[in-house]
Parts: structure tokens; sequence; C-alpha cells
């Protein structure tokens, strides 16, 4: 039975190493989110580094994902010190579960404050799409859907919550209520998570 991955992307305001208190509090509701999500239904793993290879997105060992990457529109730094993004790459059993997580709870309450964090950059923020069950998906999977997506819009390779496909390529919809919808439009833009993407948390 196929799985559903989802990798998202944000440009950050501040590079992550930054200890001022809003790059603190973004790290406090990462770190929440994700043990949240962690316990929803229907989410099967995310991409997560090796131990002690957190602080460094671009050289990191993140195991069966793949090389970390990034998509061609971030243009800031690479390093420890002067990386400003947050990415995820997760698997799930199905659309609705991993569109409750995202809209629902927490991390809804995340989404309402993106832009406390994240840069308006005009990029799609989000993708997904169907893999077969035994696939892990790539950091490298996630930014081409992405581009892909920027490039040519929804369509069964890369889409998004808003404009989906089941997995036989036909177009297929959540069932959302009105705030969802507003917020489906949107799509996830704020990637947050404590171990996933991110480095540890910065000096007090």
């Amino acid at each position: 039975m196929p799985h559903l991955a989802l990798y998202t992307f944000g440009v950050l305001k501040s590079p992550l190493a930054d200890p001022a208190p809003l790059t603190r509090e973004f790290y406090d509701a990462g770190e929440a989110v994700y043990r949240k999500i962690s316990q929803h239904p229907g989410y099967l793993a995310r991409a997560e580094a090796a131990e002690g290879d957190r602080g460094v997105l671009f050289e990191a060992d993140w195991g069966a994902w793949g090389e970390f990457a990034v998509p061609t529109w971030y243009g800031k730094g690479r390093t420890a010190e002067t990386t400003a993004l947050a990415a995820t790459l997760s698997l799930w059993t199905d659309l609705r579960p991993a569109f409750d997580a995202v809209y629902t709870g927490l991390h809804r309450a995340a989404l309402n404050r993106r832009y406390d964090w994240f840069e308006r950059t005009g990029h799609p923020n989000h993708v997904i799409w169907w893999v077969s069950e035994g696939v892990v998906p790539t950091w490298q999977d996630g930014v081409c859907r992405l581009e892909h997506l920027h490039d040519h819009g929804s369509a069964p390779h890369a889409f998004t919550f808003h404009h989906a496909f089941a997995p036989d390529g036909t177009p297929t919809r959540t069932k959302e209520t009105g705030g969802e919808r507003r917020s489906a439009t949107a799509g996830p833009s704020d990637p947050l998570g404590g171990r996933t993407g991110l480095p540890p948390r910065p000096a007090q």
C-alpha cells in the first residue's frame, strides 16, 4: 500500500544559531510540535540526523534519507553559524492523517505565527507525493518535487494538500472545515521540528 511523503521548507529571518529570544521561541515551538506529531495517528517516520551530527545540516549523516539538500532559491548560509532554514521530511500512511497533523493542534497554532520566524519568499513551502511501501524518500527527492511544483503546479508527481491526487493519479481532496480550508490554501509554511532539520538549541 502506498505511503505519503511530505517535504516542507522555509527560509528563516535569522540564522538558527541566533541566540535571540525569538529563535529560542521557535525551538520551543518546534520541539512541542514534533513531540505531538510523532504520536499522531498515521505518522510513520521522519528524517533525523545521526546522533552527534545535528548541528551541521549539510554535512550531517541522515542515513537512508540521503544527503541534505535545499531548493535553488535558498541563498543564505550553509554552516552551523549561518544556516537560516528549517526543513522536514516525513512519511505518513495517508493524506488525511498528514493533513490533520498539519492543520490542527499545536502545529496549527505555530502556522498562525509563521511570519514571526519565516520570510515570505513567494515559493511553495510544502510538497507531497506518493511512494511505494518500504521506500524511504530522500532530501533530494523532496527538493526536486518542490521545485517541480513551483515550475508546473500541482500534478500527481508533486502536489499540495489543497490540490491533491490519489495514488492512482486521479484528483482528490481532503474534507476540511472552513477554517482548515483557508489554511490548506496557504500551505504548511513552517517546517517546525526539534531534531528534524534543526541544530541544537542556541545558548540562552
